[in-house]
């Protein structure tokens, strides 16, 4: 049985305030009203009870966040970092800076939703490697390249686990290196269970391109609109770069019509993409730091609407 569990169903916590200023200032008005019943808002003392209703409004907002950094759902960067540091997790770097290449590589670390993943799956890492979620848990740690991870079972193959790897790497088909490091440790005498056969496998990306015509509002500035267009649509192929996670008509026509357009006919994929589990699907985005990549995505003006 696994432990994870959706962080966005979780009540708000009772903790975490919701401040309004006005109301601030209107309990510090009545306050005052008891001892000193003249004060209007012209009067030198209003402007005073101004000012701390403000600063008292900033010191919650303050408590707040701080009650936040200690929460996993919420907290982010180095508070995160420090909440994984509890359960042993570290966060992954996923390319280490170089200045000396051409271009210089930048420093990518693990974002901080994979990161709260990893943290829910921690306790699961425990114990030995028998539960599905204590076998993703060690699956993801294993390398650094490692970016989702399936994990299933067959009726008729009792014993045999079936692990999927999908790593940061273009279209998320891991390398043998990346494959031996994750066999290497699950199939390690404290973590996998005596009567289990492990199976490591590599993910067979689905490729697709997304090719769309737009027709804009006149006015906007179409390079700008597009370009928004572009920004999103790219964010969504990101966003959905993972395990059994399927391509949307209704996701892409939504990230592709911003502000600015007026309408949108999605060419490629016309009916979307229906992804098993333990299959990822991917669009090659380009690379903005260099333009000669070629990218899966091609956004056709079409018109103006007059």
């Amino acid at each position: 049985m696994t432990t994870e569990i959706n962080l966005s169903q979780l009540p708000s916590p009772n903790i975490v305030e919701q401040l309004d200023y006005e109301v601030i200032l209107q309990e510090m008005v009545d306050d005052l009203h008891k001892d000193y019943s003249a004060i209007v808002e012209s009067d030198p003392a209003y402007k005073i009870l101004e000012i701390a209703a403000y600063r008292e409004l900033l010191i919650r907002l303050r408590i707040n966040d701080a009650a936040r950094s200690v929460m996993v759902a919420y907290a982010r960067g180095a508070d995160l970092d420090n909440l994984a540091a509890l359960i042993g997790v570290e966060r992954k770097v996923i390319q280490e800076a170089d200045p000396k290449t051409e271009p210089p590589k930048k420093l990518i670390l693990e974002s901080d939703e994979i990161l709260r993943q990893r943290i829910i799956l921690g306790p699961e890492g425990f114990s030995t490697a028998g539960p599905k979620g204590a076998y993703r848990f060690h699956a993801l740690a294993a390398s650094d390249q490692v970016k989702d991870v399936h994990v299933t079972g067959k009726e008729d193959e009792p014993g045999t686990v079936y692990v999927t790897v999908q790593s940061y790497e273009g279209d998320g088909k891991p390398d043998e290196a990346t494959l031996q490091k994750v066999t290497k440790v699950l199939n390690d005498e404290d973590i996998r269970p005596l009567t289990d056969k492990v199976v490591v496998k590599a993910v067979e990306p689905i490729q697709y391109k997304i090719e769309a015509d737009i027709t804009f509002y006149s006015g906007p500035d179409r390079q700008v609109v597009l370009h928004e267009s572009e920004k999103r649509v790219k964010a969504y192929v990101k966003e959905h770069h993972y395990l059994g996670h399927d391509i949307t008509e209704s996701g892409i026509l939504a990230a592709l019509h911003v502000p600015g357009v007026q309408k949108v006919h999605l060419k490629t994929p016309a009916n979307g993409i229906k992804v098993e589990p333990n299959r990822v699907a991917y669009c090659n985005p380009g690379d903005p730091e260099n333009p000669e990549v070629p990218s899966d995505i091609t956004i056709n003006i079409v018109g103006v609407d007059l």
